[in-house]
């Protein structure tokens, strides 16, 4: 069969499902983030689906939303392999704007004077080694009619993270950094398609931007910073960085009114460590939000596992001088970090997702390609069409 040609026969009970996972699965495979020349593949110029006559009109609803699925992953893809030299924390705001604005969504930047009105320490602390301003994105989809729920995203945006002062060894593994921030991408890229996809619900999304470096007025180890209502932290280590600004964006959450709030970040190495680079790790508050999570991912096909929030561990985080440390013991880190961020929830339904493995492909597999990934873009999504409201 000639490369610029294919088809496929949908015989599967859900023509609909089928035909938006083979668009998906067809164009996300090809997909190559490139600065330089483009990679010498043939063009694929033409996708055949063949139906019945009766399954025509749900195929052709599957093709629509495949495209819009598949222009969110690229979205995110895009963003999260693009070097932090060249994605700062101001370059990805104009892009929230550009493409926001384009989808229909309320955008507002929050620059460092705003965040120094809003108390936003952990944003600020690890801002500090940066010659580049951070910035603070809140994005909001409203749906025309009223909204079956409320829910809100939180992303870490670290548009690059060297570990500040705490250094990260200068390998192959610690160079892809450039793809922390691939949290705070995956939601910008699956709220730009809300409106398009009609969804129900109303969502939010804070993502949370800059970078992490070393320099003489970056955040020091034993530093405490005052974060967003008032919470200190004594910072024990520079290079866990992300749970300091997401808890900046987690108590704005919860000042208006919200549903369930889900946070997604490439955080901790020991969840790659567990999982491997499929599999994401998923903890929370809510097994009804849990489970619509997990619901989520096995349709799109981005896994998550859950752990325990295991609240034993949770006198790891205490400090002698705050009321909280930034990091606990050696072992169980995507544990303890997770039981951080907890410590900035009060009742809302409250779910993590700690996306450090599958953010990054070594290898192309499936419909992943080699490099970033964008995972989490595609589950967001299809968790904010079929929200609803956690028992």
């Amino acid at each position: 069969m000639p490369p610029r040609w294919r088809s496929c026969c949908l015989t599967a009970w859900d023509v609909e499902a089928a035909a938006a996972a083979a668009v998906e699965g067809v164009v996300l495979a090809r997909y190559a983030y490139r600065i330089g020349k483009a990679p010498d593949a043939p063009a694929l110029t033409r996708l055949t689906l063949l139906t019945t006559r009766e399954g025509r009109q749900a195929a052709e609803a599957g093709v629509a939303r495949g495209r819009f699925l598949v222009r969110t992953a690229e979205l995110a893809r895009d963003l999260a392999g693009t070097p932090g030299g060249m994605l700062t924390a101001t370059r990805l705001g104009d892009i929230a704007v550009e493409v926001g604005q384009r989808a229909g969504l309320e955008v507002e930047l929050f620059g460092e004077k705003e965040l120094l009105e809003l108390g936003c320490g952990g944003l600020l602390g690890i801002n500090l080694g940066s010659v580049e301003p951070p910035v603070m994105v809140k994005l909001v989809y409203r749906p025309t009619g009223e909204p079956s729920g409320r829910l809100t995203l939180v992303g870490k945006g670290i548009t690059y993270d060297s570990g500040g002062l705490a250094l990260k060894p200068g390998d192959e593994v610690h160079a892809t950094m450039k793809n922390d921030m691939t949290g705070a991408g995956a939601i910008l890229a699956a709220m730009t398609a809300l409106r398009d996809l009609d969804c129900p619900a109303q969502v939010t999304g804070y993502l949370m931007c800059t970078d992490n470096m070393p320099s003489g007025s970056a955040l020091r180890l034993g530093d405490i910073v005052v974060m967003r209502g008032g919470t200190t932290v004594e910072v024990i280590n520079t290079d866990a960085e992300g749970r300091m600004v997401m808890a900046d964006a987690l108590v704005l959450a919860q000042e208006e009114p919200v549903d369930a709030i889900v946070d997604i970040a490439t955080l901790t190495g020991a969840a790659l460590a567990t999982f491997g680079p499929e599999i994401a790790a998923m903890l929370g508050t809510s097994d009804d939000l849990l489970d619509q999570l997990r619901a989520s991912a096995e349709r799109v096909d981005e896994l998550v596992w859950e752990l325990p929030l295991v609240t034993n561990y949770r006198d790891q985080l205490d400090s002698v001088t705050a009321d909280l440390r930034n990091l606990g013991g050696p072992t169980a880190g995507t544990i303890t970090a997770a039981l951080f961020l907890k410590e900035f929830i009060d009742d809302v339904p409250w779910a993590h997702l700690d996306i450090a493995g599958p953010a990054q492909a070594a290898a192309a597999r499936g419909w992943r390609n080699r490099g970033t990934t964008g995972f989490g873009a595609r589950l967001l999504l299809d968790l904010a069409l079929n929200f609803r409201i956690p028992a």
